[in-house]
């Protein structure tokens, strides 16, 4: 426990200082006027304001910087602001994304008597009730003597547990002191060792003895930045590494001991044998999801995994409490394991026997990701962003040659997370290419974010599968309710004045948009990609053959 005694501090200048100091440069956010002495003075602060045309598309944006800065921002106004923002913060909160939600609120002094000033829903609580849902931690900060104590908690939640946190602020507090020097207290909860000892040694047992140990690593080793203590473990004791979807790129895929990306009956057969046919399964920072599982394809015996997680540490049936995710892996490492050897298969590409055809024949979603794949081996150092549905099934393929450069929300899968999150990955790390793929009809939800990154000058390129509607729910129910209206997307470009707009039929047209593409980069590319409705992946078909394949067992 360390104690540092501060001098007295506004509310509002001791909640911006504090969360500068936690590395966020970047605050994005629409202003109000709940909000707006805030904004002033995170103007005047070290961070920038970035301004976006949707709270909801800031919530995107502040996620997709938090998965690669460690910790995101936004900023937003009562109620209108912050509850359009609600279901991006959701997804945050589902995937274990650390974005820091700021909200104004009506003053304390204009609360008397309950009056109906605008914004307000059903009382002046409502927007902090709902944010208690949707967050790890949250506080009013209508004291200003708890004031500086409950910023701290809330903060120090967020980086703990590595999900979103709220801190609502009423306007008339922003500039209020305590009465006394704050004395901020921070702790970290370290790992029972009785527990940790005894976690260990069952863990060492079962890895030992084990004929086909097998590492499956996922999200939460993105989000402690544990990768390299994984690749120290994987090394030293010469395990396989398989990742899920979620935790795509959370190791170099190049990497020799890179095994492949498991999807239950989604994946390549050579990696779902692996990963099932393994006689203990060391599972770190899994999430159990049914997209993670191949839509619970997946074949996992409990009593041959140990599944660490931040929350939890399960092996086979045993349970122990409070031992920490990053102790756990440490700890193995400093076993010095020595284990069977697993073989780890050939990994085959699913582009490699795609037939691309002469250049007059039509683009194909097969055709599409395996040249999006070779631009990516072939250019490297980009970061790919995947919206939902096949945007996010076909791009599970691509092959990362780099780690932590693959961005999705495989989880909570909300449309739309694309464009707005290619602004959030630009301003995290501006040296990085982005791709962002994405489908017409989740185009059409924050597709104008757009404008933002014209306004800041970066250069991702968007890669829309037009396809005239919802291809992935097309397989699960047919009707009309699955169509979009189609848009000339290459043209939004004449509307923004910048940008480079291709339209793409052929495989021609495709090879020439991409490398026009990646040679633009002064401004955004667009690549309107026409797809007949049915079109799809070839990880879509692995399902859609694994799902029939379950179906005739189970008739």
């Amino acid at each position: 426990m360390a104690e540092t005694i501060l001098p007295t501090l506004t509310v509002g200048r001791y909640l911006i200082d504090r969360i500068a100091e936690l590395g966020v440069k970047h605050v994005f956010g629409i202003p109000g006027d709940y909000v707006l002495g805030l904004y002033k003075m995170l103007e005047e602060s070290p961070m920038t304001l970035v301004g976006t045309t949707r709270e909801d598309n800031a919530g995107f944006a502040a996620d997709a910087y938090a998965r690669i800065n460690g910790l995101g921002c936004v900023c937003l106004t009562y109620c209108v602001g912050g509850l359009s923002a609600a279901n991006s913060i959701a997804g945050a909160f589902a995937e274990k994304s650390p974005v820091i939600v700021l909200s104004g609120s009506p003053g304390v002094g204009e609360r008397a008597h309950n009056p109906l000033l605008h914004h307000k829903v059903k009382t002046f609580e409502t927007q902090f009730d709902v944010f208690q849902h949707l967050t790890v931690a949250s506080a009013v900060l209508d004291r200003p003597d708890t004031a500086f104590a409950e910023i701290d908690r809330v903060l120090d939640a967020a980086l703990r547990y590595k999900r979103p946190v709220y801190l609502e602020l009423p306007r008339d507090q922003l500039h209020s002191a305590p009465d006394a020097p704050h004395h901020r207290r921070t702790s970290v909860q370290a790992s029972d060792q009785d527990a940790l000892r005894e976690a260990l040694d069952e863990a060492e047992a079962l890895l030992t003895s084990a004929k086909r140990p097998v590492i499956l690593a996922d999200v939460e080793i993105h989000r402690f930045h544990l990768q390299d203590e994984l690749i120290e473990l994987a090394e030293s004791a010469g395990m396989p590494i398989a990742t899920t979807i979620l935790g795509k790129s959370v190791v170099a895929e190049a990497h020799p001991l890179f095994a492949g990306v498991y999807e239950g009956g989604m994946g390549r057969p050579e990696v779902t044998t692996l990963v099932e046919s393994s006689d203990c399964l060391l599972m770190l920072g899994c999430f159990l999801t049914d997209i993670n599982l191949g839509v619970f394809t997946a074949k996992l015996d409990p009593s041959r995994c140990i599944d660490a997680t931040s929350e939890d540490l399960r092996i086979r049936r045993h349970h122990y409490r409070d031992v920490r995710l990053d102790d756990f892996i440490r700890g193995l490492i400093d076993r010095r394991l020595t284990v069977n050897r697993t073989p780890i298969p050939k990994r085959t590409s699913p582009f490699a026997e795609v037939e691309i055809g002469p250049g007059d024949s039509p683009a194909t979603s097969s055709k599409v990701f395996a040249r999006l794949n070779r631009l990516l081996n072939e250019a490297k150092g980009a970061t790919v962003i995947a919206d939902v549905g096949d945007s996010l099934f076909g791009a599970t393929d691509l092959e990362m040659e780099r780690r932590t450069e693959f961005l999705s929300p495989a989880y909570y899968t909300s449309m739309g997370f694309g464009v707005p999150a290619a602004l959030g990955a630009n301003m995290a790390n501006p040296a990085s290419r982005v791709l962002v793929i994405v489908g017409d009809g989740a185009f059409q939800m924050t597709g104008m974010e757009l404008s933002t990154i014209a306004r800041h000058g970066f250069n991702p390129i968007i890669v829309i599968l037009n396809n005239h509607g919802y291809t992935t729910e097309r397989f699960m129910l047919e009707g009309s309710f699955n169509d979009v209206f189609n848009w000339e997307y290459h043209r939004i470009t004449d509307m923004l004045g910048t940008g480079l707009g291709v339209e793409v039929r052929t495989v021609a047209e495709l090879d020439e948009g991409l490398a026009r593409a990646w040679a633009n980069t002064d401004s955004f590319s667009l690549l309107n990609i026409h797809l007949d409705p049915y079109d799809h992946s070839p990880a879509l078909e692995r399902l859609a053959a694994r799902m029939g394949e379950l179906v005739r067992k189970r008739g």
